[in-house]
């Protein structure tokens, strides 16, 4: 007779990002998807209405149902969900990051395989005043990204792992 252990669950990580990330997703949201749904949804209203004008009882329902109501959605949730689920974690033995809204991931990399510490910071987090702090391991899974960081925590946090990568034997070092 086997005996079947429970899966084991992956607490989570004890740091949250910086505040100001929700405003940094809510503007990547409205860029990227809500802005241009927006954007549609009004143009073919003010379309509708100066050329069609006998569509607008049944197109302005469709629009709010299948672009505004998404756009709107999509502008309000995401950014609240992924400030949720983000977070960070440094060890005496490993990098843990979780993220992701709708995929989530949770990556943990031991110290002994960290190969590069960077800090990045693209045009929208500049403004914001954030950063991303990106972990480059000798793994094939890829980097240990933990954004949305305020400048101040993420070059402190790259300060962190780099020593605490070079203080642990194995092989990295």
């Amino acid at each position: 007779m086997t005996v079947s252990t429970p899966p084991t669950r992956l607490r989570p990580p004890r740091h949250r990002v910086d505040p100001r990330a929700r405003r940094w997703w809510t503007a990547q949201a409205l860029l990227c998807l809500s802005g241009p749904l927006l954007l549609t949804a009004l143009a073919t209203a003010v379309l509708a209405r100066l050329f069609f004008a006998g569509t607008l009882p049944w197109l302005l329902p469709l629009l709010a149902v299948v672009l505004v109501a998404p756009a709107l959605v999509h502008l309000l949730a995401v950014p609240r969900m992924r400030y949720a689920v983000h977070g960070w974690e440094v060890g005496s033995e490993a990098v843990y990051a979780a993220s992701g809204w709708w995929w989530r991931r949770r990556r943990i990399a031991p110290l002994s395989r960290v190969q590069t510490v960077d800090t990045v910071q693209g045009p929208l987090q500049r403004r914001f005043g954030l950063a991303t702090v990106v972990v480059t391991t000798a793994s094939t899974a890829g980097d240990v990204r933990i954004a949305g960081l305020s400048d101040a925590a993420a070059e402190e946090l790259a300060r962190r792992v780099g020593r605490a990568a070079q203080a642990v034997a194995g092989d990295a070092a």
